[in-house]
């Protein structure tokens, strides 16, 4: 014996909303499967007769219907956004920081290194507290490699560059 169907509502705004979901470009296979589930508990299937359908469970679409019920459309598509860990550095202190690694690294180092880096932009107070990791990843966002000879940030080894014509010129 199967359960007969609760019965469900979805407003006709919520229905046609479901409807551009359905037709839309891209979007998540969890949010397709929940709008396939809303729009079938609409025409009055079962639970579990819509969870045979979908790979999804039969309590998932009745969660899915749960949450329409409290929290409308957004509520049961979508997941709610979740807790994480503050980024370590704002958009300003990176600006600081690469601001730093593009100029000329302290006195008698010849070049910037990840550590380096950390440690000075603390001893510089541009940021309260810098990971060696954190750097990197930053490093690595804006291309930079201030470890090598040949950087982009600052283009020559030495003081003086060649000039295509043989003469010289002061450097960068």
């Amino acid at each position: 014996m199967s359960r007969r169907p609760l019965p469900f509502q979805i407003k006709p705004s919520d229905l046609i909303r479901i409807k551009q979901i359905l037709r839309g470009g891209i979007e998540q296979v969890r949010v397709i499967f929940r709008a396939l589930a809303l729009r079938q508990l609409a025409q009055g299937v079962t639970a579990p007769r819509v969870a045979e359908g979908l790979p999804i469970t039969a309590k998932a679409v009745r969660q899915i219907a749960y949450r329409y019920k409290k929290g409308g459309l957004d509520r049961a598509l979508f997941d709610r956004q979740r807790p994480g860990a503050k980024a370590l550095l704002d958009d300003s202190e990176k600006q600081r920081i690469v601001a730093m690694v593009c100029g000329t690294p302290p006195e008698g180092r010849a070049r910037w290194t990840v550590r380096l880096i950390a440690e000075e932009a603390v001893k510089r107070k541009l940021v309260p507290r810098a990971g060696r990791e954190t750097i990197r990843i930053l490093l690595e966002n804006h291309d930079l490699k201030p470890w090598r000879e040949k950087n982009v940030v600052r283009g020559g080894t030495g003081p003086e560059l060649p000039r295509k014509d043989g003469g010289r010129t002061g450097g960068i």
